[in-house]
């Protein structure tokens, strides 16, 4: 079969700007104005967006209103608020104000993940099952992150097969789905093809979805691999905002809007209107007072229809 004739009708976006986003921005933003963003992100047609973490405000105090946040935001049909939950006490959080789906992070790299949570990979694992059952017996659905899982700022190069251990348990305690995460942005089309196939050997194509940086310039290129090989759930982040914390030199996540015109181009529906989206990403850029590095966000879309 050749390129390109393996495309989906369609796939489906997560948005990560209001947690993955704003975390990493040294201006913190106001509850009114998040409020703000959610607002325009659900307006462009996002239905999966996560709007914060339940973490305490010493580690992330760009976050330390997210019940605040979850209380207020509205609700339009359809559209399923999210919200990061590191531990048993951001779940009870998480329940009081009424999230009905949760994620959990944790990296493949262990140096990484000692940094991020101060425990290893095992004692991660090993902690969810104080958050990812109890969220599951409350009746909500729970989501994993698997971070470095191209590269690690401190290790380099992640074993693939270390993904795939730490993977398959977030799945069988849970998880409805995991995330890989490219944390540093350094992954390639080739290098991401073999890490797919090793994947595709045990899971199924919904239980995985991809989370690029484009640190390096080639997350688009990484999800045009993904596509070809059968993902279909891409998480971005308006206008580029992101990166991590913990790891040093890394860029922002991939823009939505460059994932949308990418897509529609390709003839592959997100449900997303390409206008909307970029308006919410000007939203975005002027809450954080910097200008955000999306391209399309950058270029615009004057000229680009009829």
């Amino acid at each position: 079969m050749g390129l390109f004739e393996s495309l989906p009708a369609e796939v489906s976006l997560y948005e990560v700007s209001l947690r993955d986003g704003l975390q990493n921005e040294r201006a913190t933003v106001i509850l009114r104005d998040k409020l703000r963003l959610a607002d325009a992100l659900a307006n462009a047609g996002l239905k999966r967006i996560e709007l914060t973490s339940f973490v305490s405000p010493k580690w992330i105090p760009q976050l330390a209103d997210a019940d605040e946040v979850s209380r207020h935001v509205s609700r339009p049909p359809g559209v399923m608020w999210s919200a990061l939950c590191p531990n048993a006490r951001g779940l009870e959080r998480a329940r009081a104000v009424g999230i009905e789906e949760i994620a959990v992070f944790i990296s493949a790299s262990e140096t990484h993940n000692l940094r991020n949570v101060n425990k290893s990979v095992a004692k991660t694992l090993e902690a969810f099952h104080e958050v990812i059952a109890p969220a599951l017996a409350s009746g909500l659905r729970v989501r994993g992150y698997v971070s470095t899982a191209w590269g690690c700022p401190y290790e380099g190069a992640i074993d693939p097969g270390s993904v795939v251990d730490v993977a398959r348990s977030l799945l069988a305690q849970g998880c409805y789905q995991v995330s890989l995460g490219d944390t540093i942005g350094c992954g390639t089309p080739r290098q991401t093809r073999d890490l797919l196939a090793l994947m595709f050997r045990e899971f199924q194509v919904p239980q995985l979805a991809l989370h690029m940086h484009d640190t390096r310039g080639t997350a688009l290129a990484n999800v045009l691999v993904g596509l070809e090989m059968g993902v279909r759930d891409f998480d971005s982040s308006v206008g580029g905002m992101g990166g991590c914390p913990y790891a040093p030199g890394a860029a922002g996540n991939l823009a939505t809007e460059d994932l949308v015109y990418m897509l529609a181009g390709m003839g592959v529906g997100t449900g997303i209107d390409l206008e909307k989206i970029v308006e919410a990403g000007r939203v975005a850029e002027s809450l954080v007072g910097r200008v955000l590095p999306g391209k399309v966000h950058q270029a615009g879309i004057r000229g680009l229809r009829a």
